[in-house]
């Protein structure tokens, strides 16, 4: 435990008397998180445990004070880090009572996705302060994340105060940073360790890589190896040289259509047979496979929104070609699951350390003035479970009402008429009915990206714009669908994970019959996982959530005007090189480039909701 045990003393009384944080006004109350006010299913059996069990979270993104609000599935996942602290002490316990080993795994992105982490006051660092809760848990290994890269500063943050507080176990197999050494010559070096090896309870030899996928959208001064370069490096070779009991591959990488194949061959032709491990992540979804009977490979979602579970029964005897006897389970991250699984009820459920992590994460929540009050959303706006559009969407309310109020806000342009596109990706969130606040804003829209403007675009080219993004109608054209595939994969390597998190959601409402199991009303809203390991991979049973497809762009409503009226083509930053692309080749009378560009407005994306909410949810 890293709070220091004075500080707990002086907290002691404060948090048996009391939910910590209970004196703020807050949208976020412990007490519900305590006693739900929703009926939650409990899990469906126990959990199969092993000679080696294996705790996982990925993708957390900040998530750490639960998911808050009362609409499905939101509640399946509304325990805190505080919860999952006393959930990850029970099970260290019920793992020495079993005399098994249980280790505490992360596969990165701890940056980026709600208030804690991003509402920082300005001069500070990203996930600088939640972090600080993430070290007081007793990980064994973490492995590093793309959105741990994309500003240096967020990188050598981890570098000087986070890695180092993980002893050797914070891992970077091929991520560099750029640092000045004692001689002020600046250096590369990792930002973590490229490896770790070490010895469990129970005196198992573990030999760990913390690997990141070809990522293209770091910072300056940070460097990512490709992987097959990374596994050809002599101090790869070196490191899994001596065989260990098993090899645990921790990374940010999915276990899926990636390169965990490159790094487990790699081992393999050294150990044919030792136990592989592999923990993954960065497509938030939940996905296991097997690459041979003797290994595994886990994926456990993102958000908080799934907590993994792996044992592995290991032979006796070194050399053995017997495949392995695998589970893995994926756990809602609730105070019904955690207290199922311990064996606790509500009242003997919290440890102190839990409960100080809870009060900790209200204090910063309250300090970061989180809980400050936009408006009150009227119903719940999703992303993917509504049809765009529609009333119901949130890419629909964003597009079409937001935007066009609150970037006119104050803008001499504001009596010109215009259409607006943004990118759907922009929208990383739903917004659910009740208080919408700066953490829901920070949560639904994070991205402070600015908008641009071309003045006196004819309206009859400006209008094809947006159809020509989402490629309408062209699909049958060869060079045009490679186009899109190309830039799909530079989007991939970039970091971008909604074109396979939104493929998944729409592969489970179709392979779970979404609509008759939701019509049957006997099961909560929730993910229905189909992996590629034996057995019924997820811990609760679930009616899928409902999916509709949405374009990869989207825009306001085109004004009543002439074809050939001069508008404004307003739009996002991060297409711009796309948009002038497009623009040139819908037309050939003006060659436009980025001189023909013009800052919009002052206000950033990442406004746009709260501006909309203080306006017309008053």
């Amino acid at each position: 435990m890293q709070l220091t045990s004075l500080l707990a003393l002086a907290l002691a009384g404060v948090a048996a008397r009391a939910c910590p944080g209970e004196e703020h006004d807050h949208a976020h109350e412990h007490s519900r998180r305590a006693f739900p006010q929703t009926h939650l299913t409990p899990p469906s059996r126990p959990l199969e445990w092993g000679d080696v069990n294996i705790i996982h979270t990925t993708d957390s993104h900040g998530w750490l004070l639960g998911h808050q609000k009362a609409s499905f599935p939101e509640p399946n996942y509304s325990g805190d880090f505080g919860d999952f602290a006393s959930f990850v002490a029970h099970m260290k316990q019920i793992a020495e009572e079993k005399d098994v080993d249980l280790l505490l795994v992360d596969s990165g992105d701890l940056h980026d996705g709600t208030g804690l982490s991003d509402g920082f006051p300005p001069g500070g660092v990203d996930a600088h302060e939640s972090n600080k809760f993430i070290l007081d848990l007793p990980y064994d290994v973490m492995a590093i994340g793309n959105h741990e890269l994309y500003i240096y500063a967020n990188t050598l943050d981890m570098y000087k105060n986070f890695a180092p507080r993980l002893k050797g176990r914070y891992l970077s197999s091929n991520v560099n940073i750029t640092v000045l050494n004692e001689h002020g010559e600046a250096v590369s070096v990792p930002v973590g360790s490229r490896f770790a090896k070490f010895k469990t309870r129970k005196g198992r030899k573990v030999t760990s890589l913390g690997v990141l996928f070809d990522f293209t959208g770091n910072d300056v001064n940070t460097t990512v190896q490709k992987v097959e370069d990374m596994v050809k490096e002599s101090w790869f070779k070196e490191a899994i040289k001596e065989e260990p009991d098993f090899f645990l591959l921790v990374g940010h990488m999915p276990v899926r259509e990636d390169n965990w194949p490159t790094v487990f061959n790699a081992v393999r032709a050294v150990h044919p047979t030792t136990p592989i491990l592999i923990l993954g992540g960065h497509t938030h979804i939940r996905d296991c496979l097997q690459l041979d009977g003797r290994s595994i490979a886990l994926e456990s979602g993102r958000y908080m929104e799934t907590v993994g579970w792996l044992s592995a029964k290991l032979d006796r005897q070194r050399g053995s070609k017997k495949d392995i006897a695998f589970t893995r389970r994926y756990l809602d991250p609730n105070r019904v699951t955690y207290e199922y699984h311990t064996r606790r009820s509500n009242f003997s459920f919290d440890t102190l350390q839990g409960r100080l992590i809870t009060q900790g994460l209200n204090e910063l929540a309250k300090r970061f003035d989180l809980g400050a009050l936009f408006g009150t959303a009227p119903q719940d706006y999703t992303i993917s479970q509504a049809p765009f559009p529609s009333n119901n969407s949130l890419l629909s309310l964003f597009a079409a009402q937001a935007m066009p109020y609150a970037l006119t806000v104050n803008n001499s342009r504001a009596s010109v008429p215009n259409i607006m596109i943004t990118n759907s990706g922009s929208q990383r969130f739903d917004v659910y009915a009740g208080p919408f606040t700066k953490n829901d804003q920070l949560t639904a829209s994070p991205f402070a990206d600015a908008f641009l403007y071309i003045p006196e675009v004819p309206f009859s080219i400006a209008n094809q714009v947006l159809p020509a993004l989402n490629n309408a109608g062209a699909n049958e054209r060869r060079e045009l669908r490679e186009r899109a595939l190309e830039r799909e994969r530079e989007m991939y390597a970039r970091g971008e994970v909604d074109m396979r998190f939104l493929k998944w959601l729409e592969d489970m409402d179709r392979r779970s019959n979404g609509p008759e199991r939701r019509a049957a009303q006997n099961a909560t809203l929730g993910y229905v996982t189909h992996d590629d390991c034996p057995g019924v991979g997820d811990d609760v049973l679930h009616a899928p959530l409902p999916f509709f497809s949405t374009p990869d762009f989207i825009g306001s409503n085109p004004p009543n005007v002439t074809d050939d009226t001069p508008i404004d083509l307003v739009f996002v930053d991060f297409i711009e090189s796309q948009l002038l692309e497009i623009l040139n080749g819908l037309q050939s009378d003006k060659k436009y480039n980025t001189s023909d560009v013009k800052p919009y407005t002052d206000v950033l994306a990442n406004a746009v909701l709260g501006l909309y909410a203080e306006k017309y949810w008053n």
